[in-house]
């Protein structure tokens, strides 16, 4: 596995990046756990998840892909894997996460 490191950090991430967005909808928690468990066998430490995923998004599923991760990372060395969120923007759509917001840096 090739690595690459974070700009201006120490922290080594595998330049393949597993995502997430189908854990919940698509894919049971077992088979997130197996594809995480692989992938980790293969060299990959840096895993990709959201807030709204499950994908598609709806209230039902929101943040089940982060639930999943949240349970195969209990029998895990933390400090050795590397999880990549995003938060959902300003959409009405998505109200049933926040009230629409605009964000800033600050």
């Amino acid at each position: 596995m090739k690595y690459t490191t974070i700009p201006n950090t120490n922290i080594k991430v595998s330049k393949i990046c597993l995502g997430s967005m189908t854990w919940g909808e698509q894919n049971t928690q077992a088979e997130g756990h197996q594809q995480m468990s692989y992938a980790l066998e293969q060299g990959v430490n840096f895993i990709d998840t959201a807030e709204l995923y499950s994908i598609p998004g709806n209230k039902n599923t929101q943040g089940s892909s982060e639930r999943i991760i949240g349970t195969w990372l209990k029998n895990q060395k933390r400090e050795e894997i590397v999880i990549a969120s995003k938060i959902t923007g300003p959409n009405p759509t998505f109200s049933y996460i926040r009230e629409p917001q605009p964000f800033t840096k600050n």
